[in-house]
């Protein structure tokens, strides 16, 4: 059956405890930094249209979400997580620039970034042009950094004055000068149905 890639709608927010739970579990497989997301917080992102859902048929796949900061100068690509089952399809790649191509969308002028300790996101932020910065280029919003401070690492943030952490901080400059028509249409992943042999 084939993975639909799409915005979230109002509808969607009966997934905010399993976004929750996928989030919670891949930090503790991981082993590294990933704070922590509580369900009221995803159920607003989805609500108010600044999320991007993975579904295969009714089952949750994948999600992102975005954050606004500094008067809508800074948009933060977040919480992305793919459910095990989904992984190495080359999911995260195609939601992460489903969710890029909405912040460009709903906030042009915008400075796209994200802070990740995983290589994959990091070489899924190459990709989309995104290019690593100092934390210092970062929002400075208050309420930005406090939403790490349910991560293991968040010690080590307050510690350096929030200049650098294990995070690799990663920019997308605005580019007026290229802007164009962003396609926000679904797209529709095919899945290889598994051999019998």
């Amino acid at each position: 059956m084939d993975i639909i890639i799409r915005v979230a709608e109002a509808s969607d927010i009966q997934y905010a405890e399993a976004i929750c739970n996928l989030i919670k579990e891949s930090a503790k497989a991981r082993g590294t930094g990933i704070a922590e997301r509580q369900p009221k917080y995803v159920r607003a992102k989805i609500a108010n249209g600044n999320a991007v859902l993975a579904l295969q048929g009714d089952t949750l796949a994948g999600f992102c979400y975005i954050e606004v900061w500094s008067h809508n100068r800074y948009v933060a690509n977040s919480g992305l997580i793919v459910a095990p089952a989904f992984r190495r399809l080359g999911l995260a790649r195609q939601i992460k620039s489903h969710v890029f191509r909405l912040s460009r969308h709903k906030f042009p002028e915008a400075h796209v970034f994200g802070i990740t300790t995983s290589l994959a996101v990091m070489r899924i932020n190459s990709s989309l042009g995104y290019k690593p910065v100092t934390f210092s280029e970062l929002t400075q919003d208050d309420a930005f950094w406090q939403g790490c401070a349910s991560c293991p690492n968040y010690d080590i943030l307050k510690r350096n004055d929030r200049k650098m952490c294990l995070c690799t901080a990663m920019l997308a400059e605005v580019d007026l000068q290229n802007k164009v028509a962003v396609d926000l249409s679904d797209q529709i992943i095919s899945v290889p149905q598994p051999q019998n042999y």
